[in-house]
Formats: structure tokens, sequence, C-alpha cells
């Protein structure tokens, strides 16, 4: 099953690093969103490589971390 895992943070610069760090650790940009609006990075990702997904966003010092399964529409 796969999760979607959102971090939002207070800066873009932050949200930004954390996807620029993503894309830099082989994540595939299908998989990423940057949301410029509300400064979230969200990424769609098998539940074993969930783990790490999160402690790359937590790197970036993120206000807030949350998964939820992945609904395709």
């Amino acid at each position: 099953m796969s999760q979607t895992v959102t971090a939002a943070y207070d800066s873009i610069d932050k949200a930004n690093n954390a996807f620029d760090e993503l894309v830099s650790e082989g994540y595939a940009r299908e998989e990423l969103y940057l949301d410029k609006e509300t400064n979230q990075v969200k990424v769609i990702v098998p539940n074993p490589l969930r783990s790490g997904v999160e402690e790359i966003l937590r790197r970036h010092e993120p206000s807030d971390v949350w998964a939820r399964p992945f609904t395709p529409q």
C-alpha cells in the first residue's frame, strides 16, 4: 500500500530545500508535489519507504508531518 506523506513548513525556502533533497535522493518527480501557496511538500511513496521520506522531510524543520493512505483519483 502507498502513503501520501505531507510536511508543512513555515517558509517556501524550507519546502523547496526538502523538495530538492528528495529529488537528489532519487525520488521520482512524478511522486512529489510542492504546494507553494501552503508551503507543503507531498510525497506518494510505498509503505516500506515511508520512514526514509519522513527523515528527509524532518531535516528541513517542518511544523508538522503526517501520512495518509494514498487513494488514486
